[in-house]
């Protein structure tokens, strides 16, 4: 049996793994694992220097931790702190019960309002960390240079491009927003031109209809702006400029309030881009 046949194939099978090797692995190693199992989503999107960066440790504890597993190496171990994403995702029942089961009562709105702040707050705050200025300054001018912007983003992402298409109505940018009703996104879509660009928003799990029309418009040879939480993401490779966009959650309920932030910025500066010719 090789080392990869022994590897947890899934995240619950990597958690009871750890746990049963806790007191056979060294200290450091129980550092990773304690910050692995406390930040997936860091493990599943991070690289290797800002993982290492993060849990206080060299890269080359992250290999060690990996092979102590059964791995081959850190990507395996990756893979399936990605698959978690793509595999588990509560739905909203399960949500509301996982809010009961940590205590916290639906009925206490001032309980439930304090922890979408807090996950607002620390999406923002994490994004200012890294943000990079210079995307978002090649996605201003990418918008502000097409004809007509075609605003992609179906599902729990339509809340941002319905408002980007009203504040860029507003403020005299050319604009159609794609919201696929009577099953007519691919006929919307269809009128992008190598002229326009385009603005595709989606997040795991994406939104399949959102998944196909990026890849129907970059076709057109449409350029694309893409807002996602993952270089990994189906609509990532299609883009010209990607905004990485990685939402704290409160129980399972993922904050948009970095993603909005992101909108207003995007349709004022493309306004203001247009008004200096």
């Amino acid at each position: 049996m090789t080392g990869t046949d022994r590897a947890p194939k899934d995240f619950q099978a990597l958690r009871t793994a750890i746990a049963q090797r806790a007191e056979q692995l060294p200290k450091r190693l129980m550092q990773i694992a304690g910050y692995a199992l406390e930040n997936p989503d860091e493990i599943a999107f991070g690289t290797v220097a800002s993982i290492a960066a993060s849990a206080d440790v060299q890269p080359s504890a992250l290999v060690r931790f990996s092979r102590a597993l059964g791995y081959q190496g850190f990507t395996d171990l990756q893979d399936v702190f990605r698959s978690r994403l793509r595999d588990r995702v509560l739905n909203y029942d399960e949500r509301l019960a996982q809010m009961r089961d940590h205590g916290i009562a639906t009925s206490k709105s001032g309980l439930v309002l304090d922890g979408f702040l807090e996950a607002s707050e620390r999406s923002i705050a994490k994004f200012r960390e890294k943000v990079d200025h210079e995307a978002i300054d090649r996605a201003v001018g990418i918008l502000a240079a097409a004809d007509t912007i075609y605003l992609i983003g179906l599902r729990r992402s339509f809340p941002i491009t319905s408002y980007m298409s009203y504040a860029m109505g507003k403020l005299g940018v050319r604009n159609m927003l794609v919201d696929a009703v009577a099953g007519m996104g691919a006929e919307q879509a269809s009128f992008v031109s190598a002229g326009d660009a385009v603005l595709a928003i989606s997040f795991a799990p994406y939104a399949s209809e959102t998944v196909a029309l990026t890849g129907s418009v970059k076709a057109r040879g449409a350029r694309i702006v893409t807002i996602t939480d993952s270089v990994f993401s189906p609509i990532a490779s299609p883009a010209d400029v990607l905004i990485e966009v990685s939402e704290a959650n409160f129980e399972g309920f993922r904050s948009m309030a970095t993603t909005m932030a992101i909108a207003m910025t995007l349709s004022v500066a493309v306004a203001a881009r247009r008004a200096e010719g």
